[in-house]
């Protein structure tokens, strides 16, 4: 079974989305394939396979970005679905067209699965170094969810003025940009030194969460590679 629909993903064009502002974002409607989306839905993985994430510290006094996560590894007992999927996202066809989009020659990916709670949020901030950047796959539905109760991607603008390693809040930005988070889109975006970005606070009823599924755009040259073993052998000899 094929998952992704390929012409939509090759329509959007690599200087656009370059040229984006404050940083390269899209918010394509349809990536997955109608039936697929359907179905990698009513398989989401087990509650019972998350691990909770709530009240862990981050840098420079940021917000802790509380939530349940799974992190996928081969052997992680989701459905057969959801495997294809991954495998689809490790083939050569999906991570050229994101080297394409991005600007680069090679990245490596890897997957996790996010279910935020009423009052959770995800603190302005920026993704490490490592990063490209991120696909994120939005899985709620009018069937499960309604805009007003958020869940919606923030990108921020700061005009420059913010260092990464501090703790502004969503009102400090000059200009604040929500993503379509409902049905099938999917956000992607760039890291960049100022790629700010957020979710905020989660005002949903009882037993409704925030679903998605996350596709981690690492760097993978050879430069990024060699600058990591050289590190570790720093801290190996002291």
């Amino acid at each position: 079974m094929e998952f992704l629909d390929y012409a939509r993903l090759e329509s959007i064009d690599p200087a656009a989305y370059r040229r984006q502002q404050p940083y390269p974002w899209v918010n394509p409607e349809a990536l997955l394939l109608p039936r697929a989306f359907d179905m990698l839905r009513k398989e989401l993985p087990a509650m019972s396979l998350f691990e909770p994430f709530f009240g862990k510290a981050r840098k420079a006094g940021q917000q802790p970005h509380d939530r349940w996560q799974l992190e996928y590894k081969d052997g992680t007992p989701v459905a057969p679905i959801w495997r294809e999927l991954i495998d689809e996202l490790k083939a050569p066809r999906y991570r050229s067209h994101m080297c394409r989009l991005l600007g680069v020659s090679s990245l490596s990916v890897n997957f996790h699965w996010h279910l935020t709670p009423n009052g959770c949020s995800v603190s302005p901030h920026c993704d490490s170094k490592r990063k490209l950047g991120s696909h994120i796959f939005y899985l709620n539905t009018e069937e499960d969810w309604r805009p007003e109760w958020g869940g919606q991607t923030a990108v921020l603008d700061d005009l420059g003025r913010f260092p990464t390693d501090s703790a502004p809040a969503f009102e400090d930005f000059d200009q604040v940009l929500e993503s379509d988070a409902m049905g099938n889109r999917s956000f992607i975006f760039s890291r960049r030194g100022d790629s700010w970005h957020g979710v905020r606070e989660i005002q949903a009823p009882e037993g409704h969460m925030r679903k998605v599924f996350i596709v981690v755009l690492n760097d993978d040259s050879w430069l990024f590679r060699l600058r990591n073993r050289l590190q570790r052998k720093d801290i190996e000899r002291y």
